[in-house]
C-alpha cells in the first residue's frame, strides 16, 4: 500500500510540473514562417490578364496607360492570436496558416497583383517579426522582375487599440511599409497600450488554462507558448528614440499621435490605414472620430477601409445607439428611424420577462428603465447584463437598417461619411479635415489575401463559424448567458480576464463576409508604382469582385478636356462636372486555371484554395447603376452633419449590358452654395449570391420592424446582394480667393 501510495503522489506530482510546464508554454512549438514557393506565375498569364483588361477600358472609352491592379492590405496569419484562436481544433480550425501560405495564396489561389501582411503587432515578438520580414523577402524575390513582377508583397503590421471608453477609444490601423530592405525597416512593430490590450496582457495566465490546452492537443500547447513569448517580452523603455531602442523589446504607444511621432523617428515610407472604424464588435457605443481629427497626420493617414469581411462602414446616419446629457452622461437613445438601440431592447426584454413571472405592471417599468442605463454602463459588454437571454432575442438591436453588408453594431460617428464631412476648427482660417480616399480589404486571419474572389466556404473565407461548430459564446470569447431568463437587469461588474469575453460573438457570427479588395490605377506593376497611386489616392475599394472603375473631374483647357482622376484636390469657382465609368466583375469558373494547378498540385490546391480559385470567365456581370454621393464639409462648428451627407445624391441607371456603364454629371448647386464639396461614386452590380447577405433572416411586419430572426448556421448561407465599388473621392473646395473678405462664413471655408 505504501508503494502504490508513492506511485500515486509521484504520477500527480509529475502531472501536476506538466500541466504548468504546459500553461507556460515550455512544451509547446514556436510558430515558424514556412516555406515560399519558389515559382512564379508565367509571364504570358501576366500580360493576358493586362491585354484583355486594356481592351475592356478600351471598350469603355477609358483607355490609358496605366492598369488598374488589385490587392488586399489587411491580412492576418496564425503570428497573430485571435487568428491562433480561430484555427484551433475547437473551432473547428485547420491548424497553423503561416504566412508563407498567405503568399502562395494571393499568387496561386486568388490571382492578386500585391498585397501586404499585418500580423497585430501586440503579439509579434522579435522572432516572429525578423520571420515575418523574411517572408515578405522571400516572396518578393520569387515575382520575378521587380519592374514586372507577378506579385508584389508589403511588409506592415496592425495597431490593434480597444478602448474601455468613447474617451480613450482610437481603434484599429494598418501600417504598411513600402521598403524591405535590410536597415530600411523597423527594427519591431509598434503596438498598442491601450486599456483593453493592458488587460489582455493580464489575462494571459487565465487564458492559458489546462482545460484549454487539453482541449487543442498539441496546438493548445503551441498556443501557450505563443502567449508566454508575448508576456515575457520586456517593454521599451520611454523617452528613447526609436533606433536607440534595445532590438529585442516590446514597443507601445497609447494614442495614434504617438505612434505617428515614433513612424516619423523612423522616417521611412509608411502608410497608416484607419479600418473597423465602425464596428460595434469593439467601438464603445458613443465613440466619435471627430476626437481624432486634431492629431492626425494627414501624410501618414491618406486612406482609410470603407469595407473588409468584418462588413461595410461607409455611410452616415442621425440615429444613435446612446445619447449624452448635458454632464456628459451616456443614456440609452429612443428608437430612431426604423434603428432600434441594443440598451432599449434590453429594456424591452426585462419588461416582457418581468411581466411573466407576474410583478406589477409599475416594478416592471422601473425595471425596464434600469436596465437600459445597466446596458450602457456597461458599454461592450451590456448583453452581459441580462443574464439568460439568447442572442435571437436581441432582434436586430444595433444594427444598421437598409445596409449592404453592415459592421455589427453599426457606429455611424466611426462612418467614412461622417469622416468626410466632420472638422475641426480650432484654427477657424484653416479648419482641419480628413481627405481620405478609400479602399477595400479582407481582414482574413487564416493567411488567405484576397478572399472575396467567390462565395464559398464560409468558415474558411470568412471569419464566420465554421458550419457544424457553435459560434464562439463562452470560454475565452465570450461569458455567454446561459440559464434561465433574469426577470432584472445586473450590472456588469469586470471582473478581469480577456476583453474577448465582452464582444457579442453570437450574432456578430452572422455578420461576417469574405472580404474587400483595394484597386490602384498604376502606371506599372512595380512595388513603387503601386505605392505612387496610392499616395495619390487614386485608389477603390471593392466588395470583393474585381469591378473596373474611373472617376474624374472633367476640367476644359486650352489644349482640350483633362480628366481630374478620383482622390485629386483641386479648387473652383465654376459649376464642376465629372464623369464615371464602370465594368462589372468577371463571372467565375469553377476549380483553378492550369497555371496554379501546375504550380500547387491538386493536393496543395484543395489544402490552401480549398479547390477553387480566381478563375474568371471572359463574361462580365452586369453594371446595374451608379450612384453619387456628395458631402459638404462642415463650414462652421456644430455644423449638423445629417444635412451635408447627400447618399445617394444622383442615381444613374444602366443599360443593363456586360459592356459595362458610363455617366457625366455636374454639380450646378456648387456656385449657388459657394462651399467646399466632396464627391464620390459607387458602381453597383446586378444581384449575385453572397455571404451572409441576410445576416440574421429577420422576418419583418409592414413597417420594417423586425419580429423574429433565423440566423443561417450551416452551409455557406448565400442571399442575394448586390456588390460593389467605391471611388476614391474628389475634393473640390471653393475658391474664395475673388470673394469678399467679410463676407458670412468666409474664414470657415
Amino acid at each position: 500500500m505504501k508503494r502504490i501510495a508513492i506511485v500515486i503522489v509521484v504520477l500527480l506530482g509529475v502531472g501536476f510540473i506538466g500541466v504548468q510546464l504546459a500553461v507556460r508554454g515550455v512544451l509547446g512549438a514556436p510558430e515558424r514562417r514556412g516555406d515560399v514557393l519558389e515559382q512564379r506565375v508565367p509571364a504570358a498569364v501576366i500580360e493576358h490578364r493586362r491585354a484583355l483588361q486594356a481592351k475592356s477600358a478600351e471598350a469603355a472609352g477609358a483607355a490609358d496607360s496605366r492598369q488598374i491592379l488589385f490587392g488586399d492590405f489587411h491580412v492576418h496569419t496564425t503570428f497573430s492570436f485571435d487568428a491562433f484562436l480561430m484555427n484551433m481544433p475547437m473551432t473547428g480550425g485547420t491548424g497553423s496558416h503561416p504566412p508563407a501560405d498567405a503568399c502562395d495564396f494571393a499568387r496561386y489561389c486568388s490571382g492578386l497583383d500585391f498585397w501586404s501582411i499585418n500580423d497585430h503587432a501586440e503579439n509579434l515578438t522579435q522572432r516572429l517579426w525578423t520571420e515575418t520580414v523574411e517572408m515578405v523577402r522571400q516572396c518578393n524575390a520569387v515575382a520575378g522582375d521587380p519592374a514586372n513582377p507577378d506579385l508584389v508583397t508589403y511588409l506592415g503590421w496592425e495597431w490593434s487599440q480597444i478602448g474601455s471608453r468613447p474617451d480613450n477609444h482610437y481603434g484599429h490601423k494598418n501600417v504598411v511599409l513600402l521598403e524591405t530592405a535590410e536597415g530600411r525597416v523597423p527594427a519591431r512593430p509598434i503596438a498598442s497600450r491601450g486599456p483593453a490590450t493592458s488587460s489582455a496582457a493580464r489575462a494571459v495566465p487565465g487564458i492559458l488554462s489546462a482545460p484549454l490546452i487539453a482541449i487543442n492537443g498539441k496546438r493548445g500547447l503551441d498556443f501557450a507558448r505563443l502567449m508566454n513569448d508575448m508576456i515575457q517580452a520586456e517593454r521599451c523603455p520611454s523617452g528613447v528614440p526609436v533606433r536607440d531602442l534595445p532590438l529585442d523589446c516590446s514597443e507601445g504607444t497609447v494614442t495614434p499621435e504617438e505612434l505617428f511621432t515614433k513612424l516619423r523617428d523612423w522616417d521611412l515610407p509608411t502608410l497608416v490605414i484607419p479600418h473597423g472604424t465602425s464596428w460595434g464588435m469593439y467601438t464603445p457605443a458613443g465613440s466619435d472620430w471627430a476626437k481624432q481629427l486634431p492629431g492626425t497626420d494627414s501624410e501618414l493617414q491618406t486612406l482609410v477601409e470603407v469595407f473588409s469581411g468584418h462588413g461595410n462602414s461607409e455611410r452616415y446616419f442621425d440615429w444613435r445607439a446612446v445619447r449624452f446629457d448635458a454632464d456628459g452622461a451616456a443614456r440609452c437613445a429612443e428608437p430612431q428611424e426604423g434603428y432600434l438601440p441594443s440598451c432599449w431592447r434590453a429594456g424591452e426584454l426585462i419588461e416582457e420577462r418581468c411581466h411573466e413571472v407576474g410583478e406589477s405592471a409599475e416594478v416592471c417599468a422601473e425595471r425596464a428603465v434600469a436596465a437600459r442605463q445597466n446596458y450602457v454602463d456597461a458599454y461592450q459588454a451590456g448583453w452581459k447584463t441580462l443574464p439568460g437571454h439568447k442572442a435571437d432575442a436581441w432582434l436586430d438591436a444595433g444594427q444598421c437598417p437598409d445596409c449592404f453588408l453592415p459592421a455589427f453594431n453599426y457606429r455611424p460617428l466611426g462612418s467614412v461619411q461622417y469622416m468626410l464631412a466632420v472638422r475641426d476648427f480650432r484654427d477657424p482660417d484653416r479648419p482641419k479635415r480628413f481627405a481620405f480616399g478609400l479602399l477595400g480589404s479582407s481582414d482574413n486571419h487564416s493567411a488567405r489575401p484576397g478572399t472575396g474572389y467567390k462565395e464559398f466556404a464560409r468558415g474558411d473565407m470568412s471569419d464566420g463559424a465554421r458550419p457544424g461548430v457553435r459560434p464562439p459564446g463562452s470560454g475565452i470569447f465570450g461569458g455567454g448567458t446561459d440559464g434561465e431568463r433574469a426577470a432584472e437587469s445586473v450590472p456588469y461588474v469586470d471582473e478581469g480576464g480577456s476583453p474577448l469575453r465582452l464582444f457579442e460573438t453570437g450574432r456578430a457570427g452572422n455578420f461576417m463576409a469574405t472580404g474587400g479588395l483595394v484597386a490602384v490605377h498604376s502606371t506599372g506593376r512595380s512595388r513603387q508604382a503601386i505605392w505612387d497611386a496610392l499616395k495619390r489616392k487614386e485608389v477603390y475599394g471593392t466588395s470583393g469582385p474585381r469591378l473596373l472603375l474611373w472617376f474624374e473631374l472633367l476640367d476644359e483647357a486650352e489644349t482640350g478636356e483633362v480628366a481630374i482622376p478620383m482622390g485629386s484636390s483641386t479648387l473652383r469657382r465654376a459649376t464642376p462636372r465629372f464623369r464615371a465609368r464602370a465594368l462589372g466583375s468577371f463571372e467565375q469558373q469553377p476549380g483553378c486555371p492550369q497555371h496554379s494547378v501546375d504550380a500547387l498540385g491538386n493536393d496543395r490546391i484543395d489544402q490552401l484554395c480549398l479547390g477553387d480559385c480566381y478563375f474568371p470567365s471572359d463574361v462580365r456581370r452586369v453594371i446595374e447603376r451608379i450612384e453619387v454621393v456628395r458631402i459638404q464639409p462642415q463650414a462652421f462648428e456644430g455644423e449638423e452633419i445629417g444635412a451635408l451627407v447627400r447618399d445617394p445624391w444622383q442615381v444613374f441607371e444602366c443599360p443593363g449590358t456586360p459592356d459595362g456603364c458610363s455617366v457625366e454629371f455636374e454639380d450646378p448647386e456648387f456656385e449657388e452654395d459657394g462651399r467646399d464639396a466632396v464627391y464620390y461614386v459607387r458602381a453597383i452590380e446586378e444581384p449575385s449570391p453572397v455571404i451572409h447577405a441576410d445576416n440574421l433572416g429577420c422576418s419583418r411586419d409592414e413597417t420594417g420592424s423586425c419580429l423574429a430572426v433565423a440566423p443561417c448556421s450551416e452551409g455557406d448561407c448565400l442571399g442575394e446582394a448586390r456588390q460593389r465599388a467605391w471611388s476614391s473621392p474628389i475634393f473640390v473646395d471653393w475658391d474664395a480667393t475673388e470673394a469678399i473678405l467679410d463676407e458670412p462664413g468666409f474664414a470657415a471655408r
